[in-house]
């Protein structure tokens, strides 16, 4: 009985511990990546509030966000496949858009699309902003020369999510998955300032 118990404890810290560097790394790329000449990343990555979203917490934060935008959200993403089923989590994802644009919120979605003409990434990304312009969301696509594989998000300059989701069905309900909501003002305005860069 008590080796069973020793094994489970030490089954828990592994796991615990396993949480913890990935949290780590995952804040160190950010730094990385949203890092810019004129800041320094050491400070740019105290006292932020980040929330891990592992697996499927990623859908009902973001969709909760996007519900309570007032004034912006503006998403850059490689793969956002819808189908026009209104209880899939992707299609979910764009009513949640399409109310907020109705509502008087600036709705902007940057999407990537590839030099192939028989690209799959096209052929859905092609669909789903079809859908999206018709409820009067601003779609634009990236420069096909260079591949745009970012996941990210930012709602009202302050919440910035950042991680390895796509907007497909697989990723917000089935596949292992990891990113971070970011609460800051500073890390929303290097990101929007990344995205509104993007080649198009």
């Amino acid at each position: 009985m008590n080796h069973n118990t020793s094994a489970e404890k030490r089954r828990k810290n592994k796991l615990s511990t396993g949480h913890r560097l990935l949290f780590l790394a995952v804040c160190a790329a950010l730094c990385l990546m949203l890092a810019m000449p004129a800041f320094s990343t050491r400070d740019d990555c105290k006292g932020y509030p980040v929330t891990l979203l592992m697996d499927k917490d990623y859908f009902p934060s973001l969709s909760k966000k996007i519900q309570e935008a007032r004034k912006e959200v503006v998403i850059a993403i490689y793969l956002f496949k819808t189908n026009g089923f209104p209880a899939s989590y992707t299609d979910i994802i764009l009513g949640n858009l399409a109310k907020a644009q109705q509502r008087g919120v600036l709705v902007t979605v940057v999407l990537e699309k590839d030099e192939r003409t028989d690209s799959f990434i096209n052929d859905e990304n092609a669909a789903t902003a079809q859908r999206l312009k018709k409820a009067g969301v601003a779609v634009y696509f990236d420069n096909p020369g260079k591949m745009t594989h970012s996941k990210l998000a930012v709602i009202d300059k302050r919440f910035t999510f950042i991680g390895s989701h796509n907007l497909t069905q697989s990723a917000l309900k089935y596949n292992n998955e990891f990113s971070v909501l970011i609460d800051s003002p500073d890390i929303a305005k290097k990101t929007l300032s990344y995205i509104n860069n993007l080649p198009r």
